[in-house]
């Protein structure tokens, strides 16, 4: 059977929650599992309360409804349906929900910064002195040891500071980072019973969220892959549906070019979260198709854009869920051309790959 492939499912829960908050933090999850149909998640949730008594009489899932509508996590599809679906509000709260879920480990950082290994007339102190040089800012000279020197250096009574008396706080550049996720949306990724887009899709919600709150002056632009490629929104990440297509895995890598051309900063990067091999090309107005193995056309037509991010200085990292020999033997060919990284995770590992990744291209600046 193609789809998805239930198992039994045993909520854990905190006794010391509140009746709202035990059944809301199933709730966002059935809604990133029903890509924001809210509708099919209150009907898993009806479900869920029939086998494990989640509700009780003091609290039925009639009041959890109406409190979602309350708090405004849920409205009215229009005023004349009974269907509700979901707010801005809740988008957000399942965002941030899957940053907590992912990337909750990660350890406490400054606001917004992204250190790089350049030194000088940077944004954030490193604790080491220096030299004035022409060109620092004022804000960085350390007067009570320039006027320490000034006393030193002139030994008459007429005190004078002279400009090699200056010394100046060392400063790191923060470099601030363009990158592009590109997320596989082929039949495949719901093939044999595995669901894979969930993972990619709470990666995805997870990683914007942590740059719009964490790095402000970064980019994140996602894009999708099937027959064609296209740009979506944040907001439109839990919705976001495998169709009955094949990999094309050119025009995606064509789109994030032509995004991260338009993109000024100097450290570029795209992410593509994958389980298969390419097997489809946009020919004009027709497609050329083969699921049977490696195309060598696709395949050329890969490589080749792997080497023009190389010489654009826009590394990818491939993040390859397949376990096949001869797919890892095309990853690692193109990680190859493009100087690029590749791993070959399971699921559960996605989010922390992601991340460690990402916190470490920060730690560099393209010039």
């Amino acid at each position: 059977m193609l789809g998805y492939r239930f198992t039994k499912y045993i909520p854990i829960l905190d006794q010391n929650m509140a009746d709202f908050d035990k059944l809301f933090t199933i709730m966002r999850q059935l809604l990133t599992y029903t890509s924001g149909d809210a509708r099919e998640a209150l009907e898993w949730l009806t479900d869920l309360d029939k086998q494990y008594k989640l509700t009780n009489n003091e609290y039925g899932l009639g009041d959890f409804i109406r409190d979602l509508v309350d708090k405004g996590y849920l409205e009215p599809e229009n005023p004349q349906s009974d269907n509700l679906k979901m707010t801005s509000k809740m988008e957000k709260t399942i965002r941030q929900k899957s940053l907590e879920e992912i990337f909750g480990k990660m350890k406490k950082s400054r606001r917004g910064n992204h250190k790089s290994n350049f030194g000088g007339n940077g944004d954030e102190p490193t604790g080491d002195i220096r030299p004035y040089q022409f060109g620092d800012k004022p804000e960085q000279i350390l007067m009570t040891e320039s006027l320490r020197n000034a006393q030193i250096n002139n030994s008459s009574e007429e005190f004078l500071l002279q400009e090699s008396d200056l010394e100046v706080m060392e400063q790191e550049y923060q470099a601030q980072t363009s990158t592009v996720l590109m997320i596989d949306i082929s039949h495949s990724m719901i093939l044999y019973g595995e669901d894979r887009i969930t993972p990619a899709k709470k990666v995805a919600m997870a990683l914007s969220e942590l740059i719009m709150t964490r790095y402000p002056k970064d980019t994140l632009d996602v894009i999708v892959f099937g027959n064609d490629a296209w740009q979506i929104q944040v907001k439109d990440l839990p919705y976001l549906q495998v169709g009955p297509y094949h990999t094309n895995t050119v025009a995606g890598l064509e789109l994030a070019m032509d995004i991260l051309r338009r993109r000024k900063n100097s450290n570029k990067h795209i992410f593509m979260i994958t389980d298969g091999k390419p097997t489809c090309l946009r020919e004009g107005l027709t497609y050329y198709k083969n699921s049977f193995g490696l195309d060598r056309k696709i395949v050329n037509k890969c490589y080749n854009y792997a080497a023009q991010c190389r010489r654009l200085n826009i590394p990818i990292t491939t993040f390859m869920i397949a376990k096949d020999p001869y797919l890892q033997q095309y990853v690692q060919e193109f990680t190859e051309i493009n100087k690029g990284k590749a791993f070959y995770t399971s699921l559960d590992g996605l989010g922390d790959f992601i991340f460690e990744d990402y916190e470490r291209n920060k730690k560099r600046r393209v010039r």
